[in-house]
């Protein structure tokens, strides 16, 4: 699931408060990270304690393969894009996939680390994350992306200067990596009032995207 204003913020920096708010989402231990716009996996067994270690991916492999309490998998966006993978096998993962994560190969990494746990077949959901129509991108940068993904990623914002398309970079990550995505949200966080956008608000809080097990 995707939190929004409306559950508070739930990121690294939410105060001392902030572990009693992410049970009341999902009663039960949250594995979270320092997000670092980066490609490094932290793998999480059942019961594993994983909070605010520096990475962008967390996986969790099938229960069976470490018996334990399920543990909920968290990454914290402002606009950046949230992508939840599942498998069959009970493999899953929560990415933070930012512009410089996709060059750096996150989600390649995150589909990679998920079928050494045991999955075949991945599929994902992303989340609310930033659209082009409010996302201003140099060519240099957007060149950068557009070499990573193999395809152009390139939009127009609502006031007509040159943008990245964020949720189509993923898409064509996700693609190359074999990731299914059977989801996409159309809501743009710059957009929303109910939720946090860094760029559009400069907001210091976090949503959630939060993956587990029933």
């Amino acid at each position: 699931m995707w939190t929004g204003r409306a559950e508070g913020d739930l990121g690294p920096g939410a105060g001392a408060d902030a572990p009693v708010r992410r049970r009341a989402v999902i009663d039960r231990p949250w594995a979270w990270l320092r997000q670092v716009h980066g490609a490094d996996v932290v793998v999480v067994t059942p019961g594993g304690v994983v909070e605010g270690l520096e990475a962008d991916v967390l996986v969790s492999p099938p229960p069976e393969a470490a018996p334990g309490p399920d543990v909920a998998l968290a990454v914290f966006t402002a606009d950046c894009a949230p992508l939840a993978l599942a498998s069959p096998e009970g493999v899953m993962a929560a990415v933070h996939a930012g512009w410089r994560g996709v060059v750096a190969g996150v989600v390649q990494a995150a589909a990679d680390a998920m079928r050494r746990a045991g999955a075949r077949a991945v599929t994902g959901a992303l989340g609310p994350c930033i659209h082009a129509e409010c996302y201003e991108f140099g060519a240099s940068e957007l060149g950068a992306v557009e070499s990573a993904v193999g395809r152009p990623v390139g939009g127009r914002t609502s006031w007509g200067t040159s943008a990245l398309d964020l949720p189509a970079a993923v898409a064509a990550a996700a693609d190359s990596a074999g990731i299914d995505v059977v989801f996409s949200s159309p809501v743009c966080t710059a957009c929303s009032p109910d939720l946090y956008s860094y760029r559009a608000r400069e907001d210091a809080e976090r949503q959630a995207l939060v993956v587990w097990r029933d």
